[in-house]
C-alpha cells in the first residue's frame, strides 16, 4: 500500500507540475519592466514572454502582440521555447508511461514486477522532461539578471522577472519531484538464498517412531 500511495503521489504531483509548465510557458510574463530610475513615472508597465510581448496602462488597458517572425527572435529566447515545448512533450509521455505501470492500474498485465518496472521508466522520462524545463527557466532568467545588471543597458529598457517565470519552474519541479517518486517506487527483488537456513540443518533427520522389542 505504501509503494502505491507512493505512485499516486507522484502521479498527481507530476500532473500539477506539467499544467504549470504549460500555463507558464504560454502566459505573457516571462519578464516585466523594472520600475528603477526615470521609469518609476511611467504610466504602460511592459511584458515579455516567449511568444508575444504585452504592454499595460494605468487605465488596465492591455495590448498585446504576437511575435511576428521566429528567426527575428533572440537565439536564446528560441532556445527557451524549444526547450520548454520539449520538457511538456517529454513529461506528457512520461506520465502516460507510468500511468500504464501504475498499481491501481489494469494495463500492462498483472505481473506487479513488470508493472513496477514500467512505472519507474515513466517517472525517469518525468525527470528528463522536468530537468528540460528547469535548464530552459534558468538560461532565460540567467539573460535577464545579465541585462539587468549591464551598466550599457539603458535604464528604461531594463527588465526584471515576471509571474510566469515562477510558476514555469514551480511546475518543473513538481514535475522533478513526482518523478523521482515514480522512479523510486520500484520494488528490490527478494534475495533467496541458495542454501538451507541454520535451523533446518540442526534439526537433523526426522526420528523414528518405531518400537523394537
Amino acid at each position: 500500500m505504501a509503494n502505491s500511495g507512493i505512485q499516486l503521489l507522484g502521479f498527481f504531483l507530476s500532473l500539477i507540475g506539467i499544467v504549470g509548465l504549460i500555463i507558464g510557458t504560454i502566459l505573457p510574463q516571462w519578464k516585466m519592466s523594472a520600475y528603477i530610475g526615470d521609469s518609476i513615472i511611467t504610466a504602460v508597465a511592459v511584458y515579455q514572454g516567449l511568444w508575444m510581448s504585452c504592454a499595460s496602462q494605468s487605465t488596465g488597458q492591455l495590448q498585446c502582440k504576437i511575435y511576428d517572425s521566429i528567426l527575428q527572435l533572440d537565439s536564446s529566447l528560441q532556445a527557451t521555447r524549444a526547450l520548454m515545448i520539449v520538457g511538456i512533450i517529454v513529461s506528457v509521455a512520461g506520465l502516460g508511461v507510468a500511468c500504464m505501470g501504475m498499481k491501481c492500474t489494469t494495463c500492462a498485465g498483472s505481473d506487479k514486477l513488470r508493472k513496477s518496472r514500467i512505472a519507474m521508466t515513466g517517472g525517469i522520462i518525468l525527470l528528463v522532461g522536468g530537468l528540460c524545463a528547469i535548464v530552459a527557466c534558468s538560461w532565460f532568467a540567467h539573460n535577464v539578471i545579465r541585462a539587468f545588471y549591464n551598466p550599457y543597458t539603458p535604464v528604461n529598457t531594463k527588465f526584471e522577472f515576471g509571474a510566469a517565470i515562477f510558476i514555469a519552474w514551480g511546475g518543473s519541479l513538481l514535475d522533478v519531484l513526482g518523478g523521482a517518486m515514480l522512479a523510486a517506487s520500484c520494488p528490490r527483488k527478494k534475495h533467496v538464498s541458495k542454501y538451507p537456513s541454520m535451523a533446518s540443518s540442526r534439526s537433523g533427520p526426522p526420528s523414528s517412531t518405531k518400537e523394537y522389542v
